[in-house]
C-alpha cells in the first residue's frame, strides 16, 4: 500500500470518513480490505463508491490504468470483503457486474464524479464494476 493511501485510511479512520486532499467534501468515500490473491494478506484500500439502494458500487478504474487494480484480483479470488463507510463497518459479498448494467452504473458515476469518463477514454479495457452487498 502506498504512504499515500495509508494517509487516507489513517485520516478517514481519524475523522469518521471526512479527509482532505483530492477527496475533500465528498461523501461517498469507503475503505475496503479484501484478502490478497497471491499473498493471503489483508489488504486495506480508500476508494470513492456509487451508492445504488441497500448495495455500494466498486469501479475498478485504477485511475485509467491499462492494468485493473490488485483489488479487482483478491475481490475476484475472494468477494469477501469488509466495509468502512463513516461511522459503520461490515462484512459484504462482491459481485462482478455485466452489461449492460455495468456500463449503466459507470455512467451514473460519470455523473457523480466527472474524472471517470477520463479513466475510461485513458484506457482500452473494459473497466470492471463491482456491486458490494452487506452480508453481516
Amino acid at each position: 500500500m502506498s504512504t499515500f493511501n495509508d494517509q487516507v485510511i489513517a485520516e478517514f479512520r481519524a475523522t469518521g470518513g471526512r479527509v482532505g486532499g483530492p477527496f475533500e467534501g465528498r461523501d461517498n468515500m469507503v475503505v475496503i480490505t479484501t484478502t490478497g490473491a497471491k499473498s493471503g494478506r489483508a489488504i486495506t484500500n480508500p476508494l470513492v463508491f456509487l451508492p445504488d439502494g441497500d448495495r455500494i458500487v466498486l469501479i475498478a478504474s485504477n485511475g485509467g490504468a491499462d492494468k485493473h487494480p490488485a483489488w479487482y484480483h483478491n475481490l475476484l479470488a475472494d468477494p469477501v470483503l469488509t466495509v468502512e463507510v463513516p461511522g459503520e463497518t461490515y462484512t459484504g459479498k462482491a459481485e462482478l457486474v455485466d452489461d449492460p448494467e455495468r456500463t449503466a452504473l459507470f455512467d451514473r458515476m460519470v455523473e457523480l464524479l466527472p474524472g471517470f469518463a477520463e479513466y475510461r477514454e485513458k484506457t482500452d479495457r473494459v473497466i470492471p464494476v463491482f456491486a458490494v452487498y452487506r452480508t453481516s
